[in-house]
């Protein structure tokens, strides 16, 4: 084996040179070189402008002294659903804060805001609001946290965010559906007192804007507006609040229809049977028990989709009055039924007394009368209507007469019992439709 010449030995010290430089990125750097994360560089910039590590964001602005004031001003996007059997409404709305913190003041040429997301609002203080008497709420996140903040260079912060919030509100179903209603959606900080905080609606009323388009399918909004209150715990102290009070009117359109116009038409049917003959007791009597108990399914549909409330709402007391008048109706026609059935055994018990016929002195009368009774037939004996109103006193002629003729006694005593049970229908015919127009006019002018 030969010695090594100088060739190989400067081939082999330029390749070490060149593989020493290569591991030091001295000479490739240029091009291996990692482009810088401008999300660092900025937040680290931003930060830095706004000097977030110089302070104490966990201490309100203007720690120890008066109560920093807060502006609130708010944008109703949609009023949602509204259920009475909850007793709650959803809301989705626009809020934002105004206050001023020195702590996040900057210099500024131009004398521009500058506007961050919710990865700021991490870092810096924030009132902290909540909504009172809610059941759920929650801040929009699609397709980011809908959250956004602007500093301008004197301290001041508008802080906004998009909210849906789902609150109770305390519903008098007294008038229903004739009702109206007033709900609030209540803003309150949690842990900041009246001493530390002082919330306040930035421009009074003007401080809440209502979307045009808002509509709700059973409810007419009719007003919206703001009130300021002190709210006072026996634990904590008192706490300014913020109100956002809307007034809503319930169309009856609906009710009308599904409700008042089906119990109307029931009550109505009811009194077909005034005009039909007492005898059709197939015809009489299952049209009074379909119309009660097609009132009793609207009065059952009605409560089911309604809260289970311990007093007597407008709409119960309509369909309960219907439904009497209905039942009434069932009861007028036992009534004609029942007396019918005792005025038929007295003339029974009155023909059976009579004597015969055939040494009267004005037979041609009695042969024209008495000579087509039927005995299966109540009160029809061969004489012709007068008024729509069969005459039934025949017999009690017959007997009369024969008083003059026998000289019997006591039969006379038989026409002061006599009842014509075609009057009760007659009279009911106007009763029963007098009496349901009444209600209503009472019922409208007092609920209306």
């Amino acid at each position: 084996m030969g010695h090594p010449t100088w060739d190989g030995l400067l081939e082999l010290f330029i390749f070490l040179t060149l593989s020493f430089i290569c591991r030091n990125k001295l000479f490739f750097s240029p091009i291996l070189k990692r482009s810088p994360d401008k999300t660092k560089a900025w937040g680290t910039k931003t930060e830095h402008l706004l000097r977030i590590d110089d302070h104490e964001f966990t201490m309100r602005p203007g720690f120890g002294g008066p109560a920093v004031p807060v502006g609130v001003d708010v944008q109703v996007e949609s009023l949602d659903a509204i259920s009475e059997v909850d007793m709650d409404f959803t809301m989705t709305l626009y809020l934002r804060h105004y206050w001023k913190d020195e702590r996040l003041s900057f210099r500024s040429n131009t004398n521009q805001s500058l506007t961050f997301d919710s990865r700021l609002v991490k870092k810096i203080w924030v009132p902290d609001m909540f909504f009172v008497h809610s059941k759920k709420s929650f801040t929009h996140d699609t397709t980011t946290d809908n959250v956004m903040l602007r500093v301008y260079p004197d301290g001041k912060v508008l802080y906004s965010l998009r909210v849906t919030v789902t609150a109770m509100c305390s519903m008098d179903l007294s008038r229903f559906p004739l009702d109206t209603q007033t709900c609030s959606l209540e803003i309150e900080s949690y842990a900041y007192t009246d001493d530390d905080l002082m919330l306040y609606w930035k421009e009074g009323n003007r401080s809440l804007n209502i979307d045009e388009r808002i509509s709700l399918s059973q409810f007419l909004i009719r007003e919206f507006h703001t009130t300021t209150k002190l709210a006072f715990y026996s634990s904590t102290g008192w706490y300014n609040r913020l109100y956002i009070n809307f007034t809503l009117r319930r169309h009856i359109f609906f009710f009308l229809l599904q409700t008042y116009f089906p119990a109307t038409l029931m009550v109505m049917l009811s009194w077909v049977s005034f005009w039909i003959d007492r005898r059709a007791v197939p015809a009489r009597v299952p049209l009074g028990i379909t119309t009660v108990l097609t009132m009793s399914t609207i009065i059952t549909g009605v409560n089911a989709s309604m809260p289970r409330v311990s007093y007597i709402k407008a709409v119960d007391i309509y369909l309960w009055v219907s439904f009497v008048f209905v039942f009434l109706s069932v009861i007028e026609y036992a009534a004609v039924n029942y007396l019918s059935t005792l005025q038929e055994r007295k003339e029974r018990k009155l023909r059976e007394r009579l004597p015969c016929t055939c040494g009267m002195a004005h037979p041609g009368m009695m042969s024209a009368s008495y000579s087509e009774v039927d005995a299966n037939t109540t009160g029809n004996y061969g004489m012709p209507e007068e008024n729509g109103v069969k005459r039934e006193r025949i017999l009690v002629q017959l007997a009369m007469e024969n008083d003059q003729v026998t000289g019997h006694v006591g039969s006379s005593a038989y026409s002061n019992v006599w009842i014509d049970t075609h009057a009760i229908d007659k009279y009911s015919r106007v009763i029963f439709p007098g009496s349901y127009i009444l209600f209503n006019i009472i019922y409208w002018s007092i609920y209306s």
